[in-house]
């Protein structure tokens, strides 16, 4: 006779083994954009030697070198790095009211070099963002005492090296227009360029001449950002593309900015475009440009007007294909279409933050969101990075 203490009791439901996670494919395929976003977020490792030192310039005025500095380097310090950026404009200094720090510049470099103050009462250090400081060269309206150029401008950088908390692991130059003294002393410090340019002839003319002037002043890390791209321009071919303007300067590229009304406002209200919340799709841009400078990387234009049309689901909601439907937006009468691929992308986020937390091997240690990071600007990231045409970071 079997005892009844000899007959197997099933174990606790807290005791039994768990069955291995299986992620369907699908679900797999469509977490490939969060990874990237994680990875996006991690500190990425500066590689070489510090400070780096990199002049953003163009030749022409007005296509946004000043903008392009803040936003870099405010990046750069949300990414861990810390950054001094150098208004090297004479007479004619915007970086501080792009920042809001008009008010605290009370020293410039001129009060440095005659002995009126030291270095560190020069830097304006930024309240929001400690590791980020600023450095104007000269006041509004005033003039550079006689026998400034690069060779003084050599020494700040050095003096910036030397400093007893440590060098910097970027200074950005802030260049001024034009290809006279002024351009010469601000490269002449700098080992990497950033050429900013946007998509008309004049704009072209300028930053291939100024390329020429880089390479001969010994500069041949060069890299570029194209400002002010409007897809709907593109499409209608009524402006240049972004690969149009990578064939004609043959530089890498950078980074690709559009055209956003948020520039405006930011910059009246002395807010980096970084800053915003929620995130502005110029800055968005503008970070992943800071990511790709640490890295050292460039980005592949893509033919906008070239693309091959494909009917699909959202051929329902007279459109040809889901592309379409996250180039729509409500301003342009699409508002309806815009939702829906807005609807369908914050399920796909859902899906994959529900399998993100079922499994404890999913991120590695280095691929986790840190502090600081803004996981929610995922559906903005990669909506908007859809409708400009331009590759989600991979």
């Amino acid at each position: 006779m079997i005892s009844l203490n000899t007959i197997a009791k099933p174990s606790p439901p807290h005791l039994r083994p768990k069955k291995p996670l299986r992620r369907p494919p699908k679900i797999l395929a469509a977490a490939a954009p969060i990874r990237a976003f994680l990875q996006y977020n991690r500190k990425p490792e500066l590689s070489g030697e510090t400070p780096r030192v990199v002049v953003i310039t163009s030749g022409k005025g007005g296509v946004g070198k000043t903008t392009t500095t803040a936003n870099i380097g405010l990046s750069l310090a949300r990414l861990g790095f810390s950054a001094v950026a150098i208004d090297a404009d004479v007479g004619l200094r915007n970086l501080d009211l792009l920042l809001g720090l008009e008010n605290r510049v009370n020293y410039t470099v001129v009060e440095v070099l005659n002995g009126d103050c030291r270095l560190d009462q020069a830097l304006v250090r930024d309240k929001r963002w400690s590791n980020f400081e600023l450095l104007c060269i000269s006041k509004p309206r005033s003039k550079l005492p006689l026998g400034f150029g690069g060779k003084a401008l050599i020494w700040l950088v050095d003096a910036l090296k030397n400093r007893q908390e440590g060098p910097p692991d970027f200074i950005l130059i802030d260049c001024p227009a034009g290809i006279d003294a002024g351009f010469i002393t601000a490269i002449t410090p700098a080992n990497e360029a950033v050429l900013v340019t946007t998509p008309d002839i004049t704009s072209l003319r300028d930053a291939d001449r100024v390329t020429g002037l880089l390479e001969c002043d010994g500069i041949r890390d060069i890299k570029m950002i194209v400002n002010r791209v409007r897809t709907d321009m593109i499409k209608g071919e009524d402006m240049m593309s972004v690969l149009d303007v990578q064939e004609m300067l043959g530089l890498p590229l950078l980074g690709v900015i559009p055209e956003d009304s948020e520039v405006i406002r930011s910059t009246n209200r002395g807010y980096p475009l970084v800053l915003n919340k929620p995130p502005a799709l110029a800055g968005l841009a503008f970070e992943q440009a800071a990511w790709r400078l640490v890295e050292q990387d460039t980005m592949k234009a893509v033919m906008v007007e070239e693309e091959p049309k494909k009917k699909g689901f959202f051929s329902f909601f007279g459109g040809n294909s889901e592309e379409k439907c996250c180039n729509e937006t409500p301003s342009q009468g699409g508002k309806h279409k815009f939702v829906v691929c807005s609807i369908l992308i914050l399920v796909e986020t859902i899906l994959i933050l529900a399998e993100t937390l079922n499994s404890s091997s999913y991120m590695t240690h280095d691929s986790k969101v840190e502090s600081g990071s803004r996981f929610e600007d995922l559906i903005v990231t990669k909506l908007d990075m859809e409708a400009l045409h331009f590759p989600y970071r991979a």
